[in-house]
């Protein structure tokens, strides 16, 4: 068959055409943007040139002066004064030699200027640890260059397989160096002690390269060889300084150096305030406590760097601002008043054997009205040389039984649950109970007395006290009886105790403080009520099962003076700032007393627990007639707790007893409550504590009136 289509021709003379005009399109599209970019060339080109040729000088006087930067400085923290404006925490100003280092410098380039520093003042090599050492060892590139031969693939590999970062490489690299194989001479020691001070700064931040003993010929030597040694300079650093020595040092805190910085617990918090990881600050107690008014205000300097980043000129444009004042409640004559008397019955006790397994002796007074702290003391003996040393941290950070000092308080809740009214009578007789087990009083282990609230208080009677823990478990003692099984009774008691601040925290402006051992477990594994639980119950009513701080017993006794009302003691009397000289200046903020609670109590019932407590000193049977004859007439009650302790050297476990005292004056009108506590003492009937509170009270007569 004959195919009438015509076959394609693809080069017939029609699709010839047709391509030419495809053609020359793509000709005239190429040239177009050839033209659009040398247009834009030669824009940029002449835009350069302008630059270049207009503007060199303007842009070479730039890069002539370099680049500038503020940085901050660290300001002196402020002082801390006693009651009457002595120093107690001042500053001392030293002579430094400081460095300040640029952005991008190398470990070599540092190293080169540590040798610089060391070639031009006297350095004392400090203490390096391994880190130190492989740091400075790796900073010479040759010493690099060899450990890091010595990774291998996988060491630069992660678990994942992915190349490590750079400074976990580092990380990999230290562990390929071994100290040992290098010999670190003296030089080396002082070189790579300025090298890690250095190294370890951030960038355009002064550090101290020495601070102690700097000479006005290397001050001198420094500013001669500011230029050649960019960054190096001379100023003035700060550090703590005690004019008083060792007086209430422990409470006062201590403050971070440079070299410690912030501290690693705290240091992310800090970060987030704008504090430098190198800035010192407070460590304890009232330095850590008031570190946000005790801080200086940060001064501000200018930083010149040229086009190689190397510090060229610095100077100050904004004083740093010493930092607020802090004055506190102590004063510092009455203290030491109460260190001597402490010291001096206590180191008497010690001799007469009586303290041989004593762990301390404590102190405290307060205002009952305020809670100012007028004076806080606590001795203990060095294990090692048998000196006397400081440890008034111990007022509120060591507990003890304090036996009948808190008899006040048993009355109350006696009062506060219907157990008694007024000055009701009760009879004081040795109570026996199943099994034979027998509590008494102390003054009474054989008869039968009939005791009013007021007496119970002035001969110190347990069993008036036992009988209202009795009517707590709703009991009346009969001779024999069991002791209902009424844990419950245990959280009557200690509600009013905690109304009084035992057991609980006094909310002190201090850190850490303990608040003694509340024992709470009273069965076994398997559900049985322990030995004894309902024993030592009643012995709680006395004061002879849980334990107390020396501020805890204060406060107790501080509310028992006010007539229930309980405040907050506080050593910092008020925040103030600066005169223009630097020195105490006006107040900026005052710590006003704070009421933490109010016991309900009738106010006759504080009357009578008052007059118990002016009967112990003044009655024909009270057990502190020592107190009697001082300055200020005192009210008090005294306390022995039962414990024990240990015989180092047969092992043999010995009957000891805490000897304290509480007491207010003038008891008619309270200015001062104290408490007294002398634990693990030998013998009960000694009456060292009724001394010391004595002799408080007159001290404080003879500094405050």
């Amino acid at each position: 068959m004959r195919n009438n289509k015509t076959p394609w021709r693809p080069f017939s003379k029609k699709n010839k055409a047709e391509q030419d005009t495809k053609k020359s399109h793509v000709p005239f599209r190429l040239d177009f943007l050839f033209f659009i970019v040398f247009l834009l060339f030669t824009a940029l080109v002449v835009r350069l040139s302008y630059l270049q040729i207009n503007k060199h000088d303007e842009f070479a006087e730039i890069v002539e002066k370099g680049q500038k930067s503020i940085i901050e400085e660290n300001a002196p923290r402020g002082y801390i004064y006693d009651a009457k404006g002595k120093v107690l925490v001042g500053n001392k100003a030293n002579q430094a030699i400081l460095f300040t280092r640029s952005t991008g410098m190398t470990a070599e380039e540092i190293k080169k200027i540590s040798k610089q520093i060391v070639d031009l003042i006297a350095i004392e090599p400090e203490k390096l640890s391994e880190r130190d050492k492989k740091d400075y060892i790796l900073s010479d590139p040759k010493e690099l260059k060899k450990a890091e031969g010595k990774l291998t693939v996988s060491d630069k590999l992660n678990t994942k397989g992915e190349q490590l970062s750079s400074s976990d490489l580092y990380k990999k690299t230290l562990d390929k160096v071994d100290v040992k194989d290098y010999e670190f001479t003296k030089e080396d020691e002082k070189i790579a002690t300025v090298f890690k001070k250095i190294n370890s700064a951030y960038a355009l931040q002064p550090v101290t390269v020495k601070n102690k003993d700097v000479t006005p010929e290397e001050i001198a030597v420094v500013g001669e060889n500011t230029a050649t040694i960019p960054g190096l300079s001379a100023g003035t650093d700060w550090e703590r300084e005690y004019p008083e020595k060792d007086q209430i040092r422990s409470i006062l805190g201590t403050v971070s150096t440079e070299k410690q910085g912030l501290p690693e617990e705290k240091a992310e918090e800090y970060l987030k305030k704008g504090y430098k990881i190198n800035d010192r600050v407070g460590l304890s107690y009232l330095e850590e406590s008031y570190e946000n008014d005790l801080k200086g205000k940060r001064g501000e300097s200018e930083i010149t760097t040229d086009k190689n980043q190397k510090i060229t000129s610095k100077k100050e444009v904004k004083p740093g601002e010493k930092g607020d004042n802090l004055v506190l409640t102590i004063d510092l004559e009455f203290q030491k008043k109460v260190e001597e008397i402490l010291e001096s019955n206590y180191q008497s006790l010690i001799n007469s054997g009586k303290a041989q397994y004593s762990d301390g002796a404590y102190v405290v007074v307060t205002e009952p009205s305020t809670g100012n702290v007028l004076s806080m003391v606590g001795l203990n003996k060095d294990p090692e040389t048998g000196e006397l040393v400081d440890d008034a941290l111990g007022t509120y950070k060591k507990a003890y039984e304090p036996g009948s000092s808190i008899k006040a308080a048993t009355i109350m809740s006696g009062y506060e649950n219907g157990i008694i009214s007024g000055n009701e009578t009760m009879i004081d007789e040795p109570l026996v109970f199943e099994g034979g087990q027998t509590k008494s009083s102390l003054f009474n282990q054989y008869g039968s007395y009939p005791l009013t609230t007021v007496q119970a208080l002035e001969v110190s009677s347990n069993v008036y006290m036992m009988k209202i823990a009795l009517g707590m478990m709703d009991a009346t003692y009969t001779p024999n009886m069991s002791l209902p099984f009424r844990t419950d009774v245990y959280n009557t008691l200690r509600k009013t105790y905690e109304e009084f601040g035992l057991g609980i925290p006094t909310e002190i402006d201090l850190p850490s403080e303990e608040t003694g051992i509340v024992r709470t477990n009273y069965k076994d594994k398997n559900g049985n009520y322990l030995p004894g639980v309902m024993g030592n119950l009643l012995d709680l009513s006395f004061g002879n099962y849980d334990t107390y701080t020396p501020m805890q017993l204060n406060q107790y006794v501080a509310t028992v003076a006010n007539g229930g009302t309980r405040v907050a003691p506080h050593v910092v009397k008020g925040v103030y700032g600066n005169d223009n000289s630097g020195n105490l200046g006006e107040v900026k903020k005052e710590i006003k007393p704070k009421t933490l609670n109010k016991i309900e109590g009738k106010e006759s019932e504080f009357d009578i627990i008052h007059q118990g407590m002016v009967q112990v000193v003044n009655g024909p049977m009270g057990t502190a007639h020592g107190a009697q004859g001082a300055s200020l007439p005192i009210a008090a009650k005294t306390g022995t707790a039962e414990t024990f302790a240990v015989n180092p050297t047969n092992n043999n476990v010995e009957t000891v007893i805490n000897s304290t005292i509480v007491g207010f004056a003038p008891y008619d009108n309270p200015q001062i409550a104290v408490s007294v506590v002398l634990p693990k003492i030998k013998d009960d009937k000694d009456a060292t504590n009724v001394a010391i509170l004595k002799q408080v009270v007159n001290a404080y007569a003879e500094t405050h009136q």
